[in-house]
């Protein structure tokens, strides 16, 4: 009979501080939800991407203190979903219905981000086909790709509201798009664990993150420096220009890649 491992009191409380860490993420997305009724916005998605930056690193936490083992009893990847839901889904959606095009409030003469008799629907849409991806078996495959586009609302709603300056009808059709693309059987990275370029796919990740920050500072804080906002913008662009060439290329043209 295998004898069971006796953790020191040290390790227990390293495996408990990853999970709070791992917890701490939702503390970020409440704090990005009172944001966005706040209309603040910089803020909002500043929460958002701490959220992104903890969860790719807790699993790296995780391992490195063998939280499984040392806490066997409590479940990080339900934690993780529940978070990610509220994050990934949830909180985005908030922000699509409540935004306005370029922050200019309603009242000054702004106009939502999506038509106004069509926001409830397109929150019932991010909602309802997010929560159908994440009950699907199979969401990630065997050789770690996520089939289908991944709940990545938080993505679309930064992309809409800083980087692409579409009507808001161009907006609505852009969600249901996305929310389409979560049923079509391509295969999307999953930078920290598809293997295939996974060194180029983390720095690509990193690239990704690093400019849409810069981008969402630059444009909030109305910094005069047009040369690193020309940076952020193709930093970003060409990023999501990547994962969407991968994705076409593992999906129909790698050989290596066709276990879904």
């Amino acid at each position: 009979m295998e004898q069971q491992t006796e953790y020191t009191f040290g390790q227990k409380a390293a495996a408990w501080g990853v999970h709070a860490f791992t917890a701490s993420g939702i503390v970020a997305g409440f704090w990005g939800i009172v944001s966005v009724a706040n209309g603040d916005f910089f803020m909002a998605f500043a929460m958002l991407f701490l959220t992104v930056v903890i969860d790719g690193v807790d699993g790296t936490f995780a391992r490195m203190f063998k939280v499984k083992e040392v806490l066997p009893d409590v479940s990080g990847m339900t934690m993780d979903y529940v978070i990610d839901f509220a994050t990934y889904a949830i909180i985005p959606a908030f922000i699509i219905y409540e935004a306005t095009k370029r922050g200019i409030p309603v009242e000054d003469g702004g106009v939502y981000m999506i038509p106004e008799d069509l926001r409830m629907l397109s929150a019932a849409v991010i909602l309802i086909v997010s929560a159908l991806y994440y009950g699907k078996e199979g969401m990630v495959s065997r050789d770690m790709y996520f089939i289908g586009f991944p709940v990545l609302w938080n993505l679309v709603a930064f992309y809409l509201y800083y980087v692409t300056n579409l009507s808001p009808m161009g907006n609505f059709i852009m969600v249901l798009v996305f929310a389409i693309l979560h049923f079509v059987p391509i295969k999307y990275l999953y930078p920290s664990r598809t293997k295939k370029f996974m060194k180029l796919n983390i720095l690509n990740t990193v690239v990704f993150l690093v400019s849409n920050f810069a981008l969402l500072v630059l444009i909030e804080w109305k910094y005069d420096l047009p040369n690193a906002l020309v940076a952020a913008r193709v930093g970003s662009v060409l990023s999501f220009f990547y994962f969407g060439g991968m994705s076409i290329y593992h999906t129909w043209f790698d050989p290596d890649t066709k276990d879904i």
